[in-house]
């Protein structure tokens, strides 16, 4: 994957309207009788990769769209990039990026004429967005592909498409929705890279995700969902010290039974008093997962 070295150099993260990239103040939204979304409040600091983690139906992709102005929340703030998502939604369109969890790239237009079409909707100036689309391809590897047609893409060349078309207008905060679902393991390493070289770069980062290996690889802090709640949240190291850095896990009836502890030796002495095989090792962040919701996820 080529890279070129100017292609965020006029990024500017907004700092001067709000401290906080993105501030989720006590939202609520309901669908009927439904809570998807119940009285979530955290923050997202600029230059972080921020991951929220949830089973389906936990409220992840809800929670995207209201603080991309797709969906109205029943009730509760949302600010992002220091502008309220309900007074300021012109604003915070021009502050973001989005790659939603379903491809909705134009099939019957080349990979260029997407971009193109993107930044014209976001009124750039021709000499500006040529030069921009340019190294935007070049940036995602997709320099051969320009002049063809979406419909012949693979699904990781669809993918790092739509990373390019929600940078087109350079935006300081980036929305990923799903990144990798349905991506073999090598291109989901690609879109990984991507994702720490954009963050490097400046660019701040919210994504959801059901894939723990990805936000334990990916994310400075995680929040965990569970029925539209948030039941953990912290650095993935932190979440795993808190539950204990040592996992002894064994075969009992009915299944896999998992004990943690702070330190080695004493999960050690604690496997040393069972007459069976035992295993011994490091807390990982699929562990806090299954902890904070009952369910395993991946």
């Amino acid at each position: 994957m080529k890279i070129k070295g100017g292609i965020f150099e006029k990024e500017k993260i907004i700092r001067d309207n709000s401290q906080h990239a993105i501030e989720i103040c006590s939202v609520f939204k309901c669908f009927g009788n439904v809570k998807a979304v119940n009285g979530l409040t955290f923050n997202v600091e600029y230059g972080e990769i921020f991951g929220l983690l949830g089973t389906n139906g936990a409220g992840k992709t809800t929670t995207i769209r209201m603080l991309t102005t797709l969906t109205k929340p029943t009730e509760g703030k949302l600010y992002v990039a220091g502008y309220s998502v309900d007074k300021n939604p012109v604003d915070v369109k021009r502050h973001i990026g989005v790659v939603p969890q379903q491809n909705n790239l134009e099939r019957e237009l080349t990979g260029k004429e997407n971009l193109v079409l993107h930044a014209l909707l976001h009124k750039m100036p021709k000499n500006v967005r040529e030069q921009r689309i340019e190294e935007l391809l070049s940036y995602v590897g997709l320099d051969d592909w320009a002049d063809k047609r979406v419909q012949n893409y693979s699904g990781g060349m669809a993918r790092r498409l739509l990373i390019a078309r929600a940078l087109v207008h350079n935006p300081p905060i980036l929305f990923l929705d799903e990144p990798t679902i349905g991506l073999d393991p090598q291109t989901r390493r690609k879109i990984w890279d991507l994702i720490q070289l954009m963050n490097r770069a400046g660019v701040t980062v919210m994504l959801t995700t059901h894939y723990i290996e990805e936000a334990e690889r990916l994310c400075h802090r995680v929040g965990i969902v569970d029925h539209g709640e948030l039941v953990a949240l912290g650095s993935p190291e932190e979440l795993k010290t808190s539950l204990g850095n040592y996992c002894v896990e064994f075969l009992n009836k009915e299944g896999t039974e998992r004990h943690f502890f702070p330190t080695r030796q004493e999960a050690y002495s604690y496997s040393e008093a069972y007459d069976c095989d035992t295993a011994i090792r490091r807390t990982n962040l699929e562990d806090v997962f299954v902890e904070v919701t009952g369910r395993e996820e991946g």
